[in-house]
């Protein structure tokens, strides 16, 4: 995984220092810290997580560590639309790899790349807890339940014109 070289604004680093401020500066709070900056963000690209490091008096490998161990941390930036296919157990059995292959193929990128007009990102997750809906797909908030092959084209369709 590559991460998208980035400068900071002067406002984006106080942005940052506002909000390791507002944990208190305390270092046991970074992965609160690290979902209120992605949150602004969007993702957390190395110059963020060094502005993080920085604000919580730790070092950057710790804060890099934390980012990406846990998957919903991003150190590239999503689509406008994130898409995600669950790759779960139940949603696996019953189809999810194809769903996943169609996204693919129609979007034409690979999991963990945005399409080039940046409206979708694609990834994949383990389990949305909707297992009796499988195999389910999340945009954004939004969850299908179900999904075929033949159903990727119209929820694509349904962000045509966004």
């Amino acid at each position: 995984m590559t991460s998208v070289k980035l400068k900071l604004k002067e406002k984006d680093v106080q942005k940052i220092k506002e909000i390791c401020k507002s944990f208190n500066n305390d270092p046991g709070e970074l992965i609160n810290v690290l979902h209120k900056t992605q949150e602004f963000f969007g993702y957390l690209p190395a110059e963020v997580q060094e502005e993080v490091a920085l604000g919580l008096n730790i070092p950057v490998a710790k804060v890099y560590g934390v980012v990406t161990f846990y998957s919903f941390f991003t150190m590239l930036p999503k689509g406008r639309y994130p898409i995600s296919i669950c790759t779960g157990t139940a949603c696996y059995v019953r189809g999810a790899e194809k769903v996943l292959d169609e996204f693919k193929r129609i979007l034409k990128v690979s999991v963990g790349e945005t399409t080039p007009d940046g409206k979708f990102s694609l990834t994949c997750l383990r389990c949305v807890g909707a297992c009796g809906l499988a195999p389910v797909v999340m945009v954004g908030d939004k969850t299908y339940g179900r999904v075929t092959t033949d159903g990727v084209k119209d929820i694509l369709k349904e962000y045509e014109n966004e």
